[in-house]
């Protein structure tokens, strides 16, 4: 297809989505469901007006969706006000830690004793599955920085943790997959590498920078009372790169840092604005206004809100619209591109294997792991289920692409990998709305009882 023929087609789907976006917030169905079976409709099964060859697309589908993944990991940051020692966080630990290692062994094992693969592939396809996608998984995560929700709160920090995480047990098992056997040499070496060193120095390197620079803006922000005419996107951008650069030139996992420079910064605005209401929303008086000059816009600040509360609502405000709108775009692409692809790549055995991930191992490592104490049954459930597969891992994929597999271990990843996905966005894209309608009006009576 030539580039105005992709133009074409995408303007059609961009017109579509959004004549119907009124429509599709009342139906169970999500956005990803739609590109889906808007790039089937335009692939080898409908139109016929797209074909790729995965393996030679994989160098810029890499690019494209390890772009997605970072805008969704900072304004996924960006959104968790809470501090790092409240409860809430216990259950974003256990999902990302330990029920995201059962997910690998549990889909391992199931590849290796159902599929009859290899234990190094079995083991890679655990690690490309297991985490749950921080681009797809919007509707589930927390709405702003004011919903503390032990279920979308627990989801969204797992999602912006365990693209990270599960980075070290890809490395793993494209090293099982060279070096054809585990042994303790190369074993040691990459677990002091990626574990004891990759992933805490991406978590603290992000950190650091987030809130350092968070610190630094807001200040010179106030100082020079530009607070409503900075280029807040540039910003974005700017600790995007930078803590996923450094962090990955200093050994760290870049993932977790990019997820951490969003919670850094929003830890800046959290110490600046000293409220228990996010600054974006105390600032919402003056975003009216923005169109004058700065000295009338900030004559309609609201009563009592300080210099350093706009110039931090603000500059938050401004970077969760710009990354939630650059998300949304590539989630668009990618999605249709997948679902151009699908037929090419569909793979029978992937629904036995989806299912057991999605349906055994993923709700039994929640139930295993997570405590009643710090969730109840039904919120546990959810959890169980919330387990959307994405962008993410076709980021693996494309990753594991580039380092020269056998072409039949390539050929198996891809179509199994593609095909789960793509069960996942269907299952989970069907069935997420109406569990979560439920549980907010459950939640909701639950509330209303004990305040009678």
């Amino acid at each position: 297809m030539s580039f105005i023929g992709w133009m074409a087609v995408f303007g059609a789907l961009l017109l579509m989505l959004a004549l119907t976006s009124a429509y599709l917030r009342w139906l169970p169905v999500t956005t990803a469901v739609v590109c889906l079976g808007f790039g089937l409709a335009i692939g080898p099964l409908g139109l016929d007006l797209f074909q790729m060859d995965f393996t030679q697309a994989a160098p810029w589908l890499e690019r494209l969706t390890e772009v997605a993944i970072l805008f969704s990991l900072f304004s996924t940051g960006l959104k968790l006000r809470l501090s790092l020692s409240r409860k809430a966080w216990h259950s974003a630990y256990l999902m990302a830690g330990p029920v995201m290692l059962l997910s690998i062994l549990g889909t391992c094992l199931a590849a290796h004793y159902l599929l009859n693969l290899s234990w190094g592939l079995s083991a890679l396809l655990g690690a490309i599955l297991a985490p749950t996608d921080p681009v797809l998984a919007g509707m589930v995560q927390v709405n702003d920085a004011q919903d503390f929700d032990r279920v979308r709160f627990g989801l969204s920090g797992e999602a912006g943790l365990n693209d990270g995480t599960a980075f070290p047990f890809v490395i793993f098992s494209l090293l099982w997959l060279h070096k054809g056997s585990l042994d303790s040499q190369w074993v040691g070496q990459w677990a002091l590498e990626n574990l004891a060193w990759g992933v805490p120095a991406g978590l603290l390197i992000g950190y650091a920078l987030g809130r350092a620079i968070g610190y630094l803006m807001i200040r010179l922000r106030t100082h020079h009372a530009d607070s409503t005419e900075s280029p807040n996107d540039f910003l974005a951008l700017a600790l995007i790169a930078l803590s996923y650069v450094v962090a990955n030139y200093l050994g760290g996992f870049g993932f977790l840092a990019v997820f951490t420079a969003g919670l850094g910064l929003r830890q800046a605005e959290v110490q600046t604005s000293n409220s228990d209401i996010p600054a974006e929303n105390l600032a919402m008086a003056v975003v009216g206004h923005r169109d004058k000059p700065p000295e009338q816009a900030l004559a309609h600040k609201a009563e009592g809100l300080q210099d350093s509360q706009l110039a931090a609502g603000v500059m938050i405000g401004d970077i969760l619209t710009f990354g939630g709108l650059v998300e949304r775009s590539l989630e668009v692409l990618l999605i249709t591109v997948l679902g151009a692809v699908l037929s090419s790549y569909w793979d029978w055995r992937a629904i036995g294997l989806g299912l057991v991930l999605f349906c055994v191992v993923r709700p039994l490592a929640v139930w295993l792991l997570i405590s009643r104490k710090l969730l109840n049954g039904h919120q546990r459930s959810l959890l169980g289920w919330f387990g959307i597969r994405g962008i993410g891992s076709i980021y693996y994929l494309c990753y594991t692409l580039s380092h020269d597999l056998p072409e039949s271990v390539e050929r198996t990843c891809i179509s199994l990998t593609l095909s789960v996905v793509a069960m996942s966005i269907l299952l989970h894209g069907l069935s997420t709305q109406p569990l979560l309608q439920h549980y907010e009006r459950r939640s909701r009576a639950t509330k209303a009882c004990k305040a009678s």
